[in-house]
């Protein structure tokens, strides 16, 4: 099966794309970025600010495919400026807590609205 996950608490695609699919046991994410669902606009503050946005964000798409960080087994992080990386780690390392995904991280020159980082995962839902 494969189903679009669409959820209002958790911004809206800004291109032709769907904020998750499933297929079969997993789920496979858009790459969140920084955008407070309610207002529409990348939130302030900042790296730290920003990542706790991203994962709220991946938190709400998981929910509405009916899972959690538990089982996300993959993600791909891409930020605009290394040096941010253990700002954006410490933020990471809060949402997950258990058994830990396989994680990408990559150096990009630009992303989406100027924002800082983007995230994406693959969740199953049989994650052992």
């Amino acid at each position: 099966m494969k189903e679009v996950i669409a959820t209002p608490n958790a911004p809206q695609a800004i291109g032709p794309y769907s904020q998750a699919r499933m297929f079969g046991d997993y789920l496979f994410t858009s790459g969140q970025i920084a955008i407070d669902p309610r207002t529409g606009e990348v939130v302030a503050g900042g790296i730290e600010a920003q990542s706790v946005q991203v994962m709220e964000n991946l938190r709400q798409v998981l929910l509405a495919g009916g899972m959690s960080f538990d089982d996300v087994v993959k993600t791909t992080v891409f930020i605009t400026n290394m040096d941010d990386f253990a700002a954006v780690n410490e933020v990471y390392g809060r949402y997950f807590t258990g058994k830990l995904p396989a994680r990408s991280c990559v150096g990009v020159a630009n992303l989406p609205k100027g924002v800082l980082v983007e995230i994406e995962v693959i969740a199953g839902s049989h994650s052992k």
